[in-house]
């Protein structure tokens, strides 16, 4: 569950004495420690790295900071010429606090506890980056695309080369296993998509696999449909996190059939409890668990998650058989 200490009081009381949230992102200790509150709470099979997508940005050189209330804030690019100046010289070294905290926690976590790194996939990266924060339609990132495909393309290389050492770092560092969130997938028709998603994804998925063969990667094109199939096909991932909005018996037909498929319980879902999350949980269980599985929410989980029905939810994942 990414950001899955956010509904915990003690990530919340973590976060208030730390103060700025980049600033927690790039402090090893406050990194690992708010990884591990999950963890010691409910013994998840994994751990994911407590981090964000935008340091990746950060360490390029491009300003980025987070409001209270308003998400992420950045200077926009706005100009081709703006590429250029991306301080892609040295960003893996501003980027050692990651991989510092990627080392304790390997060292703390228990033997049975995956750890999972992560990074932003480019066109979700490219968005902010372009945006300068959030967007419903992101217009100007899409706009840019369309207009200035050529210069576009830079961006997308730089940051196809820049992300894949992000995550081969993070596994040499001890991540077991590496996420590629593309959240904003799903705003493109097909031939953009496959131009600045699915060929990214796999062009990194290869960077990666050609430094760390034993290291698997998940994929999640959120929102993409029909084409999670192609996905699974083509993009070399091991794993795709299905949204919530994916029909579990085209998924176990179409998908799972070639990946292992990992989701995706509403979050809302979660949040409400009750009978509503008991029936969406086996729903998802007695569709997808026969086959390789992971079950996961179809998107993060929201802050105000009562701490209870994720103990339900555990204990219900964790009791669950095979109809016999």
């Amino acid at each position: 569950m990414r950001q899955a200490g956010r509904y915990l009081p003690e990530y919340r009381e973590l976060r208030a004495q730390a103060g700025d949230f980049l600033t927690t992102c790039l402090t090893p200790e406050m990194a690992v420690e708010i990884t591990l509150q999950p963890i010691r709470r409910f013994a998840f099979d994994a751990a994911i790295l407590f981090s964000d997508i935008l340091v990746l940005p950060h360490a390029l050189g491009q300003s980025v900071r987070f409001e209270e209330g308003t998400g992420p804030i950045l200077k926009a690019l706005t100009r081709a010429s703006d590429i250029d100046d991306l301080a892609v010289r040295g960003f893996i070294d501003r980027l050692a606090p990651v991989y510092e905290a990627v080392r304790r926690l390997r060292a703390d976590l228990p033997a049975q506890t995956t750890l999972i790194g992560f990074a932003g996939a480019p066109w979700t990266v490219a968005s902010y980056m372009i945006e300068g924060r959030s967007s419903k339609d992101f217009a100007k990132a899409k706009a840019w695309a369309y207009r200035d495909p050529v210069s576009f393309q830079r961006l997308i290389d730089l940051l196809i080369e820049t992300t894949a050492d992000h995550l081969i770092c993070q596994a040499e560092a001890g991540a077991e296993a590496l996420q590629l969130f593309d959240s904003w997938a799903g705003v493109w028709p097909e031939g953009a998509l496959r131009r600045w998603c699915l060929d990214p994804a796999r062009a990194i998925r290869e960077r990666v696999r050609a430094a760390c063969p034993d290291v698997p990667m998940i994929a999640f094109p959120r929102g993409v449909g029909l084409l999670y199939e192609t996905f699974a096909e083509t993009s070399g991932a091991e794993g795709l996190s299905l949204d919530t909005t994916v029909p579990l018996v085209w998924a176990r037909d179409h998908v799972q059939t070639k990946v292992t498929v990992q989701g995706n319980l509403d979050p809302i879902a979660l949040l409400a409890g009750g009978e509503a999350q008991r029936e969406e949980t086996a729903r998802i269980l007695d569709t997808l668990a026969a086959k390789p599985f992971i079950f996961n929410l179809g998107h993060g989980i929201l802050p105000e998650t009562p701490i209870v029905h994720v103990q339900t939810l555990v204990d219900h994942v964790r009791a669950w058989r095979a109809p016999a």
